[in-house]
């Protein structure tokens, strides 16, 4: 009787996870293992020939292997040979399911050659089949282990851990923990905040990006051999600019120069799923990279974004005031309407919530002097801004004047804790020479020390602020220059708008409010102006 034919399967696999410089474990040395191996065995003719480079063991969807097994259903394969059992798969259930059921279903032979094991034969390899499957399961949850702790080290010192950086970013050629900026695509994100600012919805945003042929951030990626997700929602031949990817790109914090790493995990090394994180959790390194956009600018467009910033029909852009009317009978926001009348179209804005919630003053307000009152309210903010600014310094730099100011009323309240040391200082000589009794003194005390509590409070505040001003730390100083750079307006649009008018609140046709932004600044810097004057 002759001896059976095996047409074999070589399977080699290799992860990122294995040691790259051993050499045991390359495709190559596998590879040479095998060869050797079925040189000596004529019966066993080798087929078919699969590679999974880069995969890991844990699981069973790899590409190659799934290949292999669509050869073995269509009964072309019928022995697989690989170097080790690990290679094969380091899963202990699932590799003892492949071994034990359905590959015998098949009548598939397999060879394991490094542990011995060879289904064709007769011998007890169970038990070696489980201990072997047991102990590359332990390596698999040790590497993991090890991986995910040498990664949340690197998030906390600040260094990029991901695979594919962001559309406007790529690794540097030197130090590939840091991101750099791409210059062309980082310029196409300035363009989409730009635009945004100055009115346009997402997508109108990626329409005109598609118009203009710019590639879309696949499409850019591909072009230029960069890393690039796979099967992500945008992971398609000839993707195009669409509205989510124009809203991803403004919700990124990441242009800002500031890196959150760690949102997501897998639940663990054996499944596929990745779980959300609460915030609390993740990785948050301020100054990581140069930005792309400044802070103010993403910080506008998320107020943009936050407001209601419908076009209306047949417009390229949002309303100028939507999202910033507030009726001040109910606090519910207006809604502009239009009204066609004798072949002409007449605008309003009205509360919608008139009948429903009980909001008694209807009030209709037509859009033109609405206009009117915000442009010349929004004109005569901006002078005043120039006029503090002129009082403050009587020269061209706010920032060392502001910074003056504040160091002035720190030294005045330093002075009256001078002042209030000496006064506890006497009510003590009075008390022992017997001017005053001592529940007299204790009361006189107890005053001046609540006094020099709140003034130490003051100093601490003011000197908090003062070195703010000279760091440039906060808005404290740069809210005077965005009123600058409005200064000689002439025509309203809604980047203008967004960036002065936190709301606008409407009591009647004829009586409005205006919140400006920064108003907590203007009136922070009012008292030391009205200071600064009297001791002058």
């Amino acid at each position: 009787m002759s001896e059976k034919t095996y047409n074999a399967a070589e399977y080699y696999r290799l992860s990122y996870t294995d040691d790259k410089e051993n050499e045991s474990d390359s495709i190559n040395n596998q590879r040479i293992q095998i060869k050797s191996y079925l040189k000596n065995h004529p019966d066993i003719i080798s087929v078919s020939e699969w590679v999974d480079d880069g995969v890991s063991g844990v699981f069973f969807d790899r590409p190659a292997f799934k290949q292999m097994m669509k050869e073995i259903e269509c009964g072309k394969i019928d022995c697989i040979i690989v170097k080790d059992l690990s290679r094969f798969g380091r899963e202990y259930i699932e590799t003892g399911r492949y071994l034990r059921r359905i590959l015998p279903a098949y009548g598939v032979r397999f060879i394991a050659l490094n542990d011995n094991i060879d289904t064709a034969k007769d011998n007890d390899d169970d038990l070696i089949i489980s201990v072997k499957t047991i102990i590359n399961d332990a390596y698999c949850r040790d590497i993991s282990t090890k991986t995910r702790s040498a990664l949340s080290i690197k998030r906390e010192k600040g260094d990029y851990v991901g695979a594919c950086p962001i559309y406007g970013y790529k690794k540097d050629e030197e130090n590939h923990n840091q991101l750099v900026i791409d210059e062309y695509p980082a310029e196409v994100v300035r363009q989409i905040f730009r635009m945004k600012i100055e009115g346009l919805s997402a997508d109108k945003i990626s329409t005109t990006l598609n118009n203009l042929s710019i590639l879309s951030p696949l499409e850019y990626k591909k072009s230029r051999g960069l890393p690039h997700p796979k099967g992500g929602f945008a992971d398609k031949t000839g993707a195009k600019w669409s509205a989510k990817t124009i809203f991803r790109i403004l919700h990124d914090e990441t242009y800002t120069g500031t890196l959150i790493q760690g949102k997501q995990s897998k639940v663990n090394y054996k499944m596929h799923d990745i779980v959300d994180k609460p915030e609390s959790e993740w990785k948050r390194t301020e100054n990581s990279h140069e930005p792309i956009i400044v802070s103010h600018d993403y910080d506008l467009a998320q107020r943009i974004m936050r407001l209601d910033t419908r076009a209306a029909p047949g417009n390229e852009s949002v309303n100028l005031f939507s999202g910033l009317l507030i009726c001040n009978s109910c606090g519910a926001q207006m809604t502009r309407k239009t009204v066609p009348y004798k072949n002409e179209k007449y605008y309003y804005y009205f509360c919608q919530t008139t009948k429903k919630n009980g909001c008694k003053k209807g009030v209709m307000l037509k859009e033109d002097m609405l206009h009117d009152f915000v442009f010349e309210s929004i004109k005569a903010q901006i002078s005043g801004v120039a006029s503090i600014e002129s009082m403050i310094t009587g020269s061209n730099n706010s920032t060392n004047s502001i910074a003056q100011l504040f160091l002035t009323q720190i030294n005045e309240c330093e002075k009256q804790l001078d002042d209030i040391f000496t006064f506890k200082s006497t009510i003590y000589e009075n008390m022992v020479i017997g001017l005053i009794n001592t529940d007299e003194y204790k009361m006189l005390k107890a005053g001046y020390t609540n006094d020099e509590t709140k003034l130490r409070k003051a100093i601490d505040i003011l000197q908090e602020k003062y070195d703010d001003v000279i760091e440039g730390n906060t808005n404290r100083i740069r809210w005077i220059e965005l009123y600058k750079n409005f200064d000689g307006l002439t025509e309203l649009n809604r980047q203008i708008v967004i960036s002065l008018v936190k709301s606008i609140r409407i009591f009647s046709k004829n009586e409005m409010t205006i919140t400006f932004n920064y108003q907590d600044e203007f009136a922070e810097v009012m008292p030391l102006i009205q200071h600064n004057k009297e001791v002058a």
